[in-house]
């Protein structure tokens, strides 16, 4: 039986000052590294999963270094592409009180950014898996990446792998002619799982999506305006089996509820779960990456248990505002346990 799930996307070194300070204050930077798809993958092996992370990294030292990060973590990167002249970077401004946190990219001319089709040999790395994870980031940073994205996707879908799709709409990435909303549209009609938060479903779809102004963990969902938007969503992605949202109210920069929802199109039935008000927020960077990561883990492990691994996926994702860092470095049993605990307990 075929256990290997694929991502592909672009490795970044995120770079941060210390303190909440400005990014054009202070004279010291820290880096780590993240990117969405490098974050799922990171999830996933950390959750004991088989995973092959694929991206294009540049020769000499910084190439090194990233695929030393990913190596340290047990993802297979025998597929990694060479190349290109430098490491994608971007920048991170932290959120305190009622400032509002700030991300820069630097991307532009990076190796991944300069990627051409063709050069990820894709029947061999998916000839070996079971599940293909694709983002809608991939897909913004250069036509030729979009392109690679749906020749893998297309492959996977004549292959009978699943299709697990993140939306993930960032708007200061597009930038090469085509409409945001065109291409997410088309990478969506080929998924068995989408994922994203309510703003991007609506980005994805065109259709609006529903508050959730949860303060406390008090708040009741409208369910049945919940269901009706699915069952919307399942008309216009008729493939779609799973779809997943996350559904977040950032009350303050250090204050955010948290819930999640699955809509099973093959039962015709909506799955609601626990909000978590969660405060303080360490880092709320890869918090939807953690999600995606727990749910996809989820789903191979436990099938349709659907309310399980909503619970599972949501806990997930919970955590991983109080991890330093882009990634959520946590055990499939701490996750467990944090489904029916309220934390704060030593663990001896």
């Amino acid at each position: 039986m075929k256990t290997k799930i694929v991502t592909f996307g672009e490795i970044l070194l995120r770079i941060s000052k210390p303190g909440y300070q400005r990014l054009f204050q202070g004279h010291r930077m820290f880096g780590n590294y993240g990117g969405s798809e490098a974050n799922a993958a990171i999830s996933l092996a950390h959750l004991g999963d088989n995973v092959e992370y694929v991206t294009r990294l540049p020769y000499g030292e910084m190439g090194e270094a990233a695929l030393m990060h990913l190596r340290e973590f047990g993802l297979n990167v025998s597929h990694v592409v060479r190349g290109g002249d430098r490491l994608g970077t971007y920048y991170f401004e932290e959120a305190v009180a009622m400032r509002n946190s700030r991300v820069v990219y630097d991307r532009k001319n990076s190796s991944f950014y300069s990627l051409k089709r063709g050069m990820v040999k894709w029947n061999q790395v998916l000839a070996d898996a079971a599940v293909f994870h694709c983002s809608g980031i991939t897909c913004a940073i250069s036509r030729d990446a979009m392109e690679s994205t749906m020749d893998a996707i297309k492959l996977a879908v004549a292959d009978g792998l699943t299709i697990a799709c993140d939306i993930n709409y960032r708007k200061n990435l597009w930038g090469y002619g085509l409409e945001p909303h065109d291409v997410l549209f088309q990478m969506m009609q080929y998924s068995d799982i989408i994922f994203g938060d309510q703003n991007e479903w609506e980005i994805a779809s065109g259709v609006p999506h529903i508050p959730f102004e949860a303060l406390d963990e008090n708040y009741v969902i409208d369910w049945e305006a919940y269901l009706s938007y699915f069952r919307k969503m399942h008309r216009l992605f008729p493939k779609c089996k799973k779809m997943v949202m996350a559904v977040r109210n950032q009350i303050a920069s250090s204050h955010h509820t948290l819930s999640g929802l699955l809509y099973d199109a093959v039962e015709d039935q909506l799955y609601t779960t626990r909000i978590y008000d969660i405060q303080p927020i360490v880092d709320p960077m890869g918090v939807g990456d953690a999600f995606i990561a727990a749910y996809i883990h989820a789903h191979q492990k436990w099938g349709d248990e659907n309310q399980y691994c909503l619970d599972f996926s949501l806990s997930a994702s919970a955590i991983k505002n109080t991890i330093p860092g882009d990634q959520n470095l946590v055990s499939e049993e701490e996750i467990i346990s944090n489904m029916t605990s309220s934390g704060g307990r030593i663990q001896r």
